[in-house]
């Protein structure tokens, strides 16, 4: 019973090639990116003369990190028109 409660919680980790605790850390920096990004499209709604590339720039930053991550590959996504 333990052990698949254990890997209920490690499975997705190690698809990514993460452990547990890396896989968290790794989920905990990514939300604070979402939240920053979120806050600057946020003034940028209201004010746009300000943060004009930054939420584009935040998410483009976390698909590279993210996309094919399980492969460790990394092509692709630099070639995305910055459009906000």
């Amino acid at each position: 019973m333990s052990a698949r409660l254990a890997k209920i919680f490690t499975s997705h980790p190690a698809k990514v090639g993460e452990t547990y605790f890396g896989h968290m850390g790794f989920a905990a920096w990514f939300s604070s990116r979402l939240l920053v990004a979120a806050g600057a499209a946020l003034v940028h709604a209201f004010l746009p003369f300000l943060f004009e590339t930054t939420a584009s720039r935040i998410v483009r930053e976390l698909y590279e990190r993210t996309h094919n991550r399980g492969t460790r590959t990394t092509e692709g996504p630099s070639a995305l028109p910055d459009r906000a």
